[in-house]
């Protein structure tokens, strides 16, 4: 990797909540490279969809004046970020590659992967993200932890 080439972080929702709603930690972490611009986030239409309707949901657990805090965070991230967006698969591709992954609702998130070609995606869903699913779709695949165990070991 040169200086000019940023590492290109698509964020599956759990990191992306995660590091929106948290104070401290590693996805937080991982959202901090990339408002900073030192990776460059991936964002897919399936995957901001689910991050909305998330933090809509948690801010309305909270008294008015944080909840807008939280979401005003969210949207600061976003324009300091400068995502690259992906677009929402087709349908019929959908429909037609459901057998890539167990978890339906992970299909189109791991279509926009596939299509991103990043070079990490990130998740805590490792469950329904395993490593037969990065190696049948060349997808380098890590929880945060793991992603910057990977950085460490590469600056050693």
């Amino acid at each position: 990797m040169t200086g000019a080439q940023k590492l290109r972080l698509f964020l599956d929702s759990n990191v992306l909540t995660g590091g929106v709603v948290s104070r401290w930690g590693l996805d937080k972490a991982v959202l901090s490279l990339c408002a900073a611009k030192i990776c460059r986030l991936v964002l897919a239409e399936a995957v901001r969809e689910e991050v909305d309707r998330n933090l809509l949901l948690h801010a309305s657990r909270l008294s008015s004046e944080d909840g807008e805090r939280l979401l005003g965070h969210y949207h600061g991230l976003i324009q300091l970020a400068k995502p690259e967006f992906i677009e929402y698969p087709q349908t019929d591709l959908i429909l037609s590659s459901r057998h890539i992954i167990r978890h339906e609702p992970d299909v189109p998130v791991l279509l926009s992967a596939m299509a991103a070609k990043p070079d990490w995606l990130l998740t805590h869903n490792t469950k329904h993200f395993t490593q037969t699913v990065a190696r049948n779709t060349g997808l380098r695949i890590a929880t945060p932890v793991e992603f910057f165990r990977t950085l460490s070991s590469l600056l050693r």
